[in-house]
């Protein structure tokens, strides 16, 4: 029998570990967490110290069990749950519910990578559990919950939901929401400038074209107008120092000056030297973004794929083992060992030039945590090239490891040097610019280069490929010239990845935590995505009104962030639990309370009482406050009944009204505003062809528990049924779980 017990979280990561320990060891899994705060209850102690009360999750009592009666039995235990601040938290639950119950010494150890090697010298190198970052976790959740339970009621009061949605207000959630509503609100109130651009055509003795474009006039640069609204005064001094060309009248004369030009001539040739650095290795947020951009990977998607590398992979001959680090961290520190590995490959496989004499380090200066106890995200081996394990992997894994491993190794390559040639073309007072680009040595880039975030106001590029021989002061003649018109663009909205850098740039969340919070914007549709773009939904825009109205102090960027560095204090053992709760708690309670007494309540007909939201088996409902005198409730469909319709811009073909969008239990569909007069509705299809009958579409739907499901709208003649969203054929989208 087996004396040795260890605990992890995850059921492949156990396998997995089972299979390097052998029979001396019993390897469970407690499949997440164990304890949670309850369900209907705040579940904390405010006044005495914030406690919370945590209890057993309800379906583990079995696991729990078992749990307890392999404890007794062991000499050894060993809790190997994640190495972060969930895991830690994890952890100590653990020692909580077999606490009295086994008389094994239990240890706590940390798994960075799932290979043999490093999990035998895990196993011979135990720790303590860390008590300051369970602390932490503790408040996080504290936080969370009390945020949750005292806001969502009100969003409940002010906005009745038919459809029973799961109205929520969260710490960072609702931070992310207010960046996504406010960037939206730019671009409806941004006016577009009008500015043109001149361009020229000008031939060397040669022959060779070069094209150029206008860049200063009489000493001034041209700049674009800032804005089309501006006071003649601001208009004089900014053509003081800039000029501008801000109609197509004011092109032609401009374009008519410079014809009449026959003076033109190389003016300068300025050469200059661009040295490249890699990006550091991959850590959380930059893995899910560059996922993003690159791949198409929503970020829940991009976590699921990483844990299957990091839990494990069989290699065949190899056996099953970890191929990645672990992806929850925010550290780019990386073991001496792997980069000394490195260095051997890159002289090996691309020669000397390419391998820098030193390990290049991305530290940062920060205070340290638990995410920093390990590495950034990196291969567990040199010797697992992606060629390697291609075979082994399907698609998604193979896609993703090919990243981390290629920016890996170009973290460990030499320098890109790029040689910029700026010409400066001049005929008298106007002034032209082109400009090219060649790359002397590709050093890092041979293997990676980061892709980018697409930019809605880039304009033409200015680089091209410059003809060899150009020489100062050389005579030009003008062979074309061209005029365009541009307009300024809005700021871009939010993709998943630019939302993930713009959260992470303020120190907002944590590794943990960035997928889940996109994820559920989308999951309570105050957030929908289209073409890659998050655009905030009617819902979303009236959750952000509500609570920016009630809470401007709380849900904003800065205090948000002043938060996050208090946890990552308490985990530090800097600051202590009842101050950062006191912190946050005292403000928080000044805000509901006005809040509360702000928001208008619905009154019930029947004794003129206050009605308030309830959630009976059925899903939420209107009680009247004066229970048990008057027992009158109210279904959130008939206090909806006067809310102002959401229009879908189509007139009914049976009635010929307009249809507005509706809810019911079972998800939105489309009806007559005239109803009950008229009973004519539609089912609002993905636009995606039925898998199944490939006659119907597909829709969404709700179940009576209500979680959401996608069906084909020839039901019940087609029973094709799926809880995860179909892609549409030929889409390389990846849709959330």
């Amino acid at each position: 029998m087996s004396k040795n017990l260890v605990l992890v979280e995850s059921p492949s990561k156990a396998k997995t570990i089972n299979k390097y320990l052998g029979r001396s060891y019993k390897v469970e899994a407690t499949v997440g967490h164990i304890r949670n705060l309850p369900k209907t209850k705040l579940g904390i102690d405010i006044e005495n110290g914030f406690e919370p009360k945590l209890l057993n999750i309800r379906g583990k009592g079995d696991l729990i069990k078992q749990i307890k009666n392999d404890a007794k039995k062991s000499d050894k235990i060993y809790i190997a749950t994640d190495p972060d601040r969930e895991g830690e938290a994890i952890a100590q639950d653990i020692v909580d519910v077999i606490e009295g119950k086994t008389k094994a010494t239990i240890y706590r150890v940390l798994f960075n990578e799932i290979t043999k090697t490093s999990v035998k010298a895990a196993m011979k190198n135990p720790i303590e559990i860390d008590n300051h970052v369970v602390t932490s976790q503790r408040a996080r959740r504290v936080m969370d919950r009390i945020i949750g339970y005292k806001i969502s009621p009100i969003l409940w009061t002010a906005i009745i939901d038919e459809a029973g949605n799961s109205l929520s207000a969260g710490r960072v959630q609702s931070v992310s929401l207010r960046l996504i509503c406010e960037r939206e609100e730019e671009i409806e109130k941004f006016i577009a400038t009008e500015y043109w651009s001149i361009w020229i055509e000008a031939k060397t003795d040669s022959g060779d074209i070069l094209k150029a474009k206008l860049v200063e006039v009489d000493g001034k640069s041209l700049k674009i107008q800032p804005k089309p609204e501006m006071e003649e005064s601001d208009w004089k001094e900014f053509l003081n120092k800039n000029f501008a060309i801000n109609s197509e009248e004011g092109a032609k004369e401009i374009a008519e000056k410079i014809k009449g030009k026959n003076n033109f001539h190389i003016s300068d040739i300025k050469k200059k030297e661009i040295k490249r650095n890699p990006s550091p290795p991959f850590i959380t947020s930059t893995l899910q973004a560059e996922a993003s951009r690159r791949l198409r990977l929503r970020p829940r998607n991009t976590m699921r794929v990483a844990q299957s590398l990091y839990e494990g992979v069989d290699l065949g001959e190899e056996g099953v083992t970890g191929l990645i680090t672990y992806m929850r961290t925010d550290s780019t520190r990386l073991n001496i060992d792997i980069v000394n590995d490195a260095k051997e490959f890159i002289t090996k496989r691309f020669g000397e030039e390419y391998s820098v004499e030193k390990p290049r380090t991305f530290e940062k200066s920060k205070s340290k945590n638990i995410q920093d106890a390990h590495e950034a995200i990196r291969p567990t081996s040199i010797n697992y090239t992606p060629e390697f394990v291609k075979q082994y992997l399907n698609d998604e894994q193979f896609k993703l490891y090919e990243i981390v491993w290629n920016r890996f190794i170009a973290s460990q390559m030499e320098v890109a040097i790029h040689e910029t040639t700026t010409v400066l073309i001049k005929a008298d007072e106007f002034l032209f610019r082109l400009a090219g680009t060649v790359i002397k040595f590709d050093g890092f880039q041979k293997i990676y280069e980061e892709s980018k975030e697409e930019n809605s106001n880039k304009e033409e590029s200015e680089n091209t490929i410059l003809p060899k021989g150009l020489e100062k002061e050389a005579k030009l003649t003008l062979e074309n010239l061209e005029k365009n018109q541009h307009f300024t663009k809005p700021p871009p909205r939010y993709t998943e990845s630019s939302l993930i850098k713009e959260l992470e740039s303020n120190g907002i969340g944590r590794p943990s935590t960035y997928a889940s919070i996109i994820g559920t914007l989308q999951d309570r549709d105050y957030v929908n995505q289209t073409e890659r773009k998050l655009f905030p939904t009617k819902l979303g825009k009236r959750v952000n009104e509500i609570l920016i109205k009630n809470f401007h102090s709380i849900f904003n960027v800065n205090f948000t962030a002043q938060m996050e560095s208090e946890l990552d204090q308490i985990a530090n053992g800097e600051i202590e639990y009842i101050k950062v709760l006191n912190d946050f708690y005292n403000p928080f309670l000044e805000a509901i309370t006005e809040a509360e007494s702000k928001i208008e309540k619905i009154k019930c007909d029947k004794c003129n009482s206050d009605m308030e939201i309830k959630i009976g088996r059925f899903g939420k409902f209107l009680a009247c406050t004066n229970y048990p005198d008057c027992k009158n409730i109210k279904s959130l469909r008939e206090a909806k009944d006067d809310a102002e319709p959401e229009y879908t811009g189509e007139d009914c073909p049976k009635c010929g009204s307009k249809t507005i969008f509706r809810n019911s239990r079972f998800g939105k569909f489309i009806g007559c505003e005239k109803y009950p007069d008229c009973d004519y509705t539609k089912q609002i299809t993905l636009g995606i062809k039925c898998p199944k009958c490939k006659e119907g579409d597909v829709i969404t739907r709700r179940s009576k528990r209500g979680k959401f499901f996608y069906g084909c709208n020839k039901y019940p003649d087609c029973d094709y049924i799926s809880w995860t969203k179909p892609k549409e054929e030929g889409s390389e989208e990846e849709e959330s779980e």
